[in-house]
C-alpha cells in the first residue's frame, strides 16, 4: 500500500536541547574546564582541582615576586615590606577566591542542570572544586582556637596554604580524603541541602561536606598530627 502523495510524511523529532542555546561558558565552568567529562571518578578530579585552586594565591605571589625581583635586579625588599604589615597576606585572597568559585558555581551548575535536564548531573564538578577549596580554607588557612598561624622562616607570613606552616602536603592529603569521604557519605544536613533549587542544591551539599572535613582537619592540627 503506497502512501498518499498528498499526505506529508512525519518527520523525526529532534532533540529538544538542539533548539536551546548551548551555554558553553557555563558548561566549561560547571565541568571544571572539562574534568567532569572524564569517564572515571569525575568528582575526584574536581576535588583535585579544588586543591590546585587553594594553591593559586601562592603561585600568583611567586609569579609577582619573580617579576619584581627581575625588575629590581634581585631585590624584593620593597615588595615584601609593602605586604608585611598584614598578618596573613593570602587570607583575604583565599576568602575572595572561595566566594568567587561558590558564586560562579551556583550560576554555572544551574545553567548546566537546566541544559542537560538533570537535577544534579554527574558531569558538574564545580561543586567538588568549591567544596575542596573550602575544606582547606576553613581547616587550614584559619588559625586554631586562640592560636597563631606559624610564620615563614624569615618572619614574613606567607599564608597558611602551601608553605611550611599550618598546611603542608600531609594536611592537603588529609583534607582531600576527608572531603571525599564526607561528600560520598553526605551526613546531615547534606542530603537535605540537595533539595534546594537549581545550582544551590548542587553546591550546598558539598559545602556541608567541606565543613565536616574542615572540622576533621582542625582536630588533626589540634592533636599535632
Amino acid at each position: 500500500m503506497s502512501a498518499n502523495p498528498g499526505t506529508a510524511m512525519p518527520t523525526e523529532v529532534a532533540d529538544p536541547r538542539q533548539a536551546v542555546h548551548k551555554p558553553r561558558l557555563a558548561l566549561f565552568i560547571a565541568t571544571a574546564a572539562g574534568l567532569g567529562y572524564l569517564p572515571i571518578a569525575p568528582g575526584t578530579w574536581g576535588s583535585l582541582a579544588g586543591l590546585l585552586v587553594g594553591l593559586l594565591p601562592l603561585w600568583i605571589f611567586f609569579g609577582v615576586l619573580l617579576a619584581v625581583m627581575t625588575a629590581q635586579h634581585g631585590d624584593a625588599g620593597f615588595f615584601i615590606s609593602t605586604l608585611s604589615w598584614q598578618r596573613d597576606p593570602f587570607l583575604w585572597g583565599q576568602i575572595a577566591l572561595a566566594t568567587l568559585v561558590a558564586t560562579i558555581g551556583v550560576w554555572s551548575a544551574s545553567r548546566a542542570a537546566q541544559y542537560w535536564e538533570q537535577k544534579d548531573p554527574q558531569r558538574v564538578v564545580i561543586d567538588e572544586v568549591s567544596g575542596q577549596h573550602l575544606t582547606v580554607l576553613l581547616g587550614c588557612a584559619l588559625p586554631l582556637w586562640g592560636g597563631e598561624v606559624p610564620a615563614e622562616p624569615s618572619g614574613f607570613p606567607l599564608g597558611a596554604i602551601g608553605w611550611d606552616n599550618a598546611l603542608n602536603w600531609k594536611y592537603l592529603l588529609l583534607g582531600f580524603i576527608l572531603f571525599r569521604a564526607f561528600d560520598i557519605w553526605k551526613p546531615f544536613p547534606a542530603r537535605q541541602a540537595e533539595s534546594l533549587p537549581g545550582g544551590w542544591g548542587i553546591m550546598a551539599d558539598d559545602w556541608v561536606a567541606a565543613v565536616y572535613a574542615a572540622m576533621g582537619l582542625w582536630l588533626a592540627r589540634a592533636a599535632g598530627l
